[in-house]
Formats: C-alpha cells, sequence, structure tokens
C-alpha cells in the first residue's frame, strides 16, 4: 500500500522536476518532501529518485510509479467531489423502502416531481412493512423508510435513527350500502355490533391495531376474513357484507353497495419517513419534503384539510 501523502510528492516532484517546485506546491518543506520519497522508495521496494546534479530525477521506476500516481491522486480527489455533492446537492442514488399505502397513493407523483427537480438523482423504490424497511435502513441497505404508525402499535425508530412526519391518514368505517349505519356519519364503533369484520393479517400492526380499536369500543369483534390489502377489504365489504376500518390514503373508489363513514371517535394512522441520522444527506431532505408536499396537495385535493404535522421543511424531523 502507498500513503496518498507519498504519491502526492511523487507526482509534486514529476509534475515540477525539482525538490524545491515540489516542496512549494505543496506547502512542504524541501526536506520534508525527500523523507516521503525515502519512504515511497522503501515502500515500492524500487529506487524511485537518484541524483541530478545538486537535485533529484525519477528513475524509470519512479516515473511509471508517477504516471499511476497522477492517476490514483485524481480518483481520489474525484471520489471527494462526489462525497461533497452527495452531502450537499441531491445527486446519486438514493433507495426507498414504503409500505404499500404509501407506494400506492403517494410514490408515484412523489417520484415524478424528484426526476423532474433533480434530474442527477437516481431513486429506487421496493414495498416493504416497516419490521423490513426500518432494519434495512439501520444495516445501510435503505436510505430511506416510509413507515405507518397505528394508535398502540407505531413503527419501530431505532436509536440513531431521525424521522419526520409525512402525513395523517383519516381511518374510515366502511359498511355495506343498506346496513342501518350507513351514511356519512359519525358512528360510533360499539353500535357496530351485528356484523362480522375484515381485518389485515393476523400479525400485522394494522391487523393487531383493529382488534384493539373494536374492544376499547367495547365489542368483542367476529373477525372472519384476514387477509392483507385494503383493496381487498373493500371487495369483502361489498361482496360478503362485512365491515372494514380503512385508511383514505389505501382505499380504492367505492363500488356501489359500499359506504364510508367517518367514526367517533375519529381513528388515524401516521405516515412517518424515517432515515439513519448519520446519513441525512441533501437527497433524503429532498425526499422527505416532497413526499410531505405530495401528501398534503393529495388532502387538498379530496377536499379535506391537509393532515401534515408540519412544514415540510428540515426542521420538522426529529432524532430519537
Amino acid at each position: 500500500m502507498f500513503a496518498l501523502d507519498r504519491l502526492r510528492a511523487l507526482d509534486a516532484l514529476a509534475t515540477h522536476r525539482s525538490v524545491a517546485g515540489a516542496a512549494a506546491a505543496l506547502h512542504l518543506t524541501p526536506s520534508a518532501v525527500s523523507q516521503q520519497l525515502a519512504k515511497l522508495d522503501r515502500e515500492a521496494g524500487a529506487v524511485l529518485t537518484e541524483p541530478a546534479g545538486r537535485g533529484l530525477r525519477l528513475t524509470p521506476a519512479g516515473r511509471m510509479l508517477a504516471e499511476h500516481a497522477a492517476d490514483i491522486l485524481a480518483r481520489v480527489a474525484a471520489a471527494r467531489l462526489d462525497l461533497d455533492r452527495l452531502r450537499d446537492e441531491v445527486v446519486g442514488e438514493l433507495r426507498i423502502g414504503a409500505i404499500p399505502t404509501s407506494v400506492h397513493a403517494l410514490a408515484p407523483a412523489a417520484l415524478a416531481r424528484l426526476r423532474a427537480t433533480y434530474p442527477d438523482l437516481r431513486v429506487a423504490l421496493a414495498d416493504g412493512e416497516a419490521e423490513e424497511t426500518v432494519p434495512a435502513v439501520l444495516a445501510g441497505d435503505l436510505d430511506l423508510a416510509v413507515v405507518e404508525n397505528w394508535d398502540g402499535s407505531p413503527a419501530p425508530v431505532p436509536a440513531g435513527t431521525s424521522r419526520a412526519r409525512l402525513c395523517d391518514d383519516v381511518i374510515d368505517l366502511l359498511l355495506p350500502a343498506d346496513h342501518r349505519l350507513a351514511g356519512p356519519g359519525p358512528v360510533d364503533l360499539a353500535e357496530v355490533d351485528d356484523l362480522d369484520w375484515v381485518a389485515d393479517g393476523v400479525h400485522t400492526r394494522a391487523g393487531a391495531w383493529l382488534l384493539q380499536t373494536l374492544r376499547r369500543a367495547g365489542l368483542q369483534p367476529r373477525v372472519t376474513c384476514q387477509v392483507c390489502g385494503f383493496g381487498m377489504h373493500v371487495e369483502l365489504v361489498a361482496g360478503i357484507g362485512v365491515a372494514g376500518l380503512v385508511p383514505r390514503l389505501a382505499r380504492p373508489p367505492l363500488p356501489p353497495g359500499v359506504v364510508a363513514a367517518t367514526t367517533t371517535p375519529p381513528l388515524r394512522r401516521s405516515i412517518d419517513a424515517v432515515w439513519r441520522t448519520d446519513r441525512g444527506t441533501a437527497a433524503v431532505r429532498a425526499a422527505v419534503a416532497t413526499f410531505t408536499d405530495v401528501a398534503a396537495e393529495r388532502d387538498a385535493a379530496q377536499e379535506r384539510p391537509a393532515q401534515a404535522s408540519g412544514p415540510s421543511s428540515w426542521s420538522a424531523s426529529k432524532q430519537v
């Protein structure tokens, strides 16, 4: 291995053709340059310089290594420039893992805006639950995770990570259109004691949240369908007359025979972004701001108040 300082001394000698010129370019003394070159001889196992009058000149081995040194130093300088740009500019690759809800509802518009605004940014997207994406963020396999927080069952946010609230998402009660409580609401969940329920998978936080919520309302819920995917929940409400609790971000257009009602008290979940605190690059900041803006615009387009907890600026982030 060759120390970079010694390669710089060799490159400076090759460029300026004298120890004095190399020393001036490197802001060193001639003695310090000579010492670096002597150490490089030992590292290379070859004689790289030879006396030339009162100075030094490169040997054939020295000229060959000097050519490589110039290439190595140029690559190191380019790497430093890329690292500086990655920290300060929205460039490079950004790997995002997101819950399926945000992938369907927010990611297409957010990624299109990022691409249009930052042409030097390459975004890779994969869906996944927080139990998968947050560990991947910690391991460095993802740069950003978009996760959901259910009341009583928030997404894990380990030490060494930061988070920002992207938006809140209203959760509606879905009922068969001919049910006695069908209407715009609000509906007290305790009154829905005559229907079976559809819930998310048995081992998911969304499924556990539904059971906890209904039990707090005084119900002993009869969950007859446990399937992942809120689009399927809507279809089951329409097809077999069960009830469901479905977030608006996850909800497709309602088919005939299904009514969405607000609840009392209102039910919500939050959508957060999570990233490693030591990797809060400009690209991560830009993605957080863009997802927040897209979520707020979606709320406005649906003629309901934007639910973002704060501005889309970096100052909204929270380190844990």
